[in-house]
């Protein structure tokens, strides 16, 4: 029984991460997007994103990473010896935790009042999150790493067409 509430566990916090990712990224948007903005509207609305994000960051997104990597950790004992596609898995997780810290380093620099990225890269970057969780969701469920590359390549399309769509809707923004 202990592992179906480990397991219940793990995907609640799997879920609130994600939470916390998409809408981190989305607030890195809005901060970026504030740039444009005449004073004192600009200086009103990045203190606002600025405090927004740091509430979510490290009240949501953060603790939920901690305790879904803890919680994934507690359940690979029931997995002897660990099967291909949890290896696949825990590679796509890494990278997600590689996504994260670079979700942190923009935070950094917002929270330092820098802004690197333009709002239409942070849009872009967003998605790669939706990658990730699409990914690790087909292989979790098909277990078999070629319907999963399927999955994901027809996934990486839809991408590429919303990308371009992310770059129309840019243009028609400023015409």
């Amino acid at each position: 029984m202990s592992f179906l509430y480990l397991k219940s566990l793990h995907i609640i916090f799997v879920v609130t991460w994600f939470a916390g990712l998409f809408y981190i990224v989305r607030l890195f948007v809005y901060y970026a997007e504030t740039e444009q903005k005449p004073e004192p509207e600009k200086s009103i609305l990045q203190t606002q994103f600025a405090l927004m994000q740091k509430r979510l960051w490290y009240g949501i997104t953060w603790p939920s990473a901690i305790l879904t990597v803890i919680m994934g950790l507690s359940l690979l004992h029931y997995y002897t010896p660990i099967p291909t596609w949890l290896w696949i898995k825990l590679g796509f997780v890494a990278g997600l935790l590689a996504y994260h810290l670079y979700c942190h380093r923009i935070f950094k620099q917002h929270q330092k009042g820098l802004i690197r990225q333009s709002s239409t890269q942070l849009r872009i970057w967003n998605e790669v999150a939706t990658l990730f969780l699409v990914s690790i969701v087909f292989l979790v469920v098909l277990k078999n790493g070629l319907d999963a590359t399927w999955g994901v390549l027809g996934f990486i399309g839809l991408s590429v067409l919303l990308m371009l769509a992310i770059m129309v809707y840019k243009k028609l923004r400023k015409a």
